[in-house]
């Protein structure tokens, strides 16, 4: 799949020299004057992402300079497979072994390019993969951010709640998973009746998406949001907030990419993947503003805005993941504008009932310069819940701590035993940076992915160090 890296090279291989702008002034030392003179008149200065063609004495592309940052540099190698001329390239010798991966893994998401509706306008240059380099990681990494980005791409006419479960079967056949399927009035025979609510408006079915994969291990669930067009409903969105739903199934796209990442590489968990697909749409049957709807746990919930429907398929999927007491239950969702405000676009928020899991997680996100921020589990804030008719409201009576509000209405839907994870982001790059094209993102993929992995190895006794510290909850702030 990932045909900008290659085992060797076709003829000539160009080296990338990689330098910090700290070091360059060393490295020119001991080159030719000729290159000397070069890179001081072009004003190269090794900024972390920018680079230089060095030409042979006969003018021919030579060598690469490459700046870079210090440490493991994902992003500085991404920007080269589409500005550097076609051909091959390796990474020269002087790159430490810490940074080769990284460095792979770079050159492999600056490939990424949506082609489904139009041809590509170039071909990436290609790099031979390095012999130090994690192949494996790189290629699970780049295949699951991949998929995300392909599905949160596709529009919504094309990835409906059907193509949606689709792409789940199809991951499932490739690594032998199970997978069920709930549609439509069958969800209301199966005890889901938030998730009919919301979907059964749309000439599109809603669907329940069951994948299940491993036989030992930790079990681990992942929940996703699986709106695959949001008009709003009856509350309906303007034209401009409703330009970019068909990302509204970004939480749903992540947890498959996750699974892929899992089942690649054959980590020892019970892995359930839970996924709600809807469209939520406008006709004579839509759901209402003020009806009250149950839901599979028998809380009933009063609907004070119905373009607060992601919360609400999510509570059904929630409540039957909590059914089997998961050792650890994720979900992620791009759930409110709330979370985009308090950290911006890039940021997902996260909010957690342990601690444990929520520092794990947050470790990772640093060690694979994928950042999460954790926000409060607020419990005060549930009273803005609170409805006169119903045993809660779906939306907050106020108009502050959106995001808090929108995560402390789903932890009514997990028990107080099972640790939980509720990741609210954006999905959606709105700017192109290198590696990272605008449209569909993952984010918080690679620390979930850490999350897991260091669990399932702990489980097996395979690390070594201190014992896990047992379970703290901190509900309150």
């Amino acid at each position: 799949m990932l045909d900008c890296l290659i085992p060797r090279a076709g003829g000539k291989a160009v080296a990338l020299l990689a330098v910090t702008e700290d070091g360059l002034k060393g490295w020119l030392r001991d080159r030719p004057s000729i290159v000397q003179a070069w890179v001081r008149d072009t004003g190269f200065t090794a900024k972390p992402g920018s680079h230089i063609l060095l030409p042979d004495a006969d003018g021919s592309l030579s060598e690469v300079l490459v700046g870079v940052e210090q440490g493991d540099d994902i992003w500085s190698f991404a920007g080269l497979p589409g500005t550097l001329p076609e051909g091959d390239y390796r990474l020269d010798a002087d790159v430490v072994a810490s940074a080769v991966s990284a460095a792979a893994l770079g050159w492999a998401l600056g490939c990424y390019a949506f082609t489904r509706y139009r041809k590509p306008s170039r071909r990436f240059a290609r790099l031979v993969w390095p012999k130090q380099a994690d192949r494996a990681m790189v290629e699970r990494t780049a295949e699951a951010i991949y998929l995300v980005r392909d599905l949160i791409n596709t529009p919504a006419e094309d990835m409906g709640p059907a193509d949606l479960a689709e792409a789940a079967q199809t991951l499932g056949r490739a690594h032998k998973a199970k997978t069920k399927v709930i549609v439509g009035d069958a969800l209301l025979k199966a005890r889901y009746p938030a998730i009919h609510a919301v979907g059964r408006a749309s000439s599109r079915p809603p669907h329940l998406i069951d994948l299940r994969w491993g036989g030992a291990g930790p079990r681990v669930t992942l929940v996703g949001k699986g709106v695959c067009f949001d008009s709003g409903g009856l509350d309906l969105k303007s034209s401009g907030n409703m330009l970019l739903m068909k990302k509204d199934m970004g939480g749903a796209a992540h947890v498959l990419g996750l699974a892929k990442m899992i089942m690649m590489a054959a980590l020892p968990v019970r892995l359930r993947v839970l996924i709600p697909a809807v469209e939520n749409s406008v006709s004579g049957n839509a759901f209402r503003p003020l009806d009250v709807l149950r839901t599979r746990k028998g809380v009933t919930v009063e609907v004070g805005n119905t373009d607060a429907e992601g919360r609400l398929v999510l509570c059904d999927a929630l409540a039957e993941a909590d059914t089997e007491k998961p050792d650890l239950l994720i979900d992620c969702a791009t759930l409110t504008g709330a979370a985009r405000v308090a950290l911006g676009t890039e940021l997902p928020a996260l909010f957690a009932n342990d601690d444990a899991a929520a520092e794990t997680l947050l470790r990772h996100g640093i060690a694979t310069q994928d950042l999460l921020w954790r926000l409060p589990l607020h419990k005060p804030y549930r009273r803005h819940l609170d409805s006169k008719v119903a045993d809660l409201n779906n939306v907050s009576s106020g108009s502050f701590g959106g995001a808090i509000t929108a995560a402390l209405f789903l932890a009514e839907f997990v028990g107080p035993t099972t640790p939980w994870l509720h990741l609210d982001m954006m999905a959606w790059n709105t700017a192109s940076r290198p590696g990272r094209p605008e449209g569909g993102e993952a984010m918080g993929l690679r620390a979930l992915y850490g999350l897991i992995a260091e669990r399932a190895a702990k489980t097996q006794g395979k690390l070594q160090g201190p014992k896990t510290p047992g379970r703290q909850r901190r509900n309150t702030r």
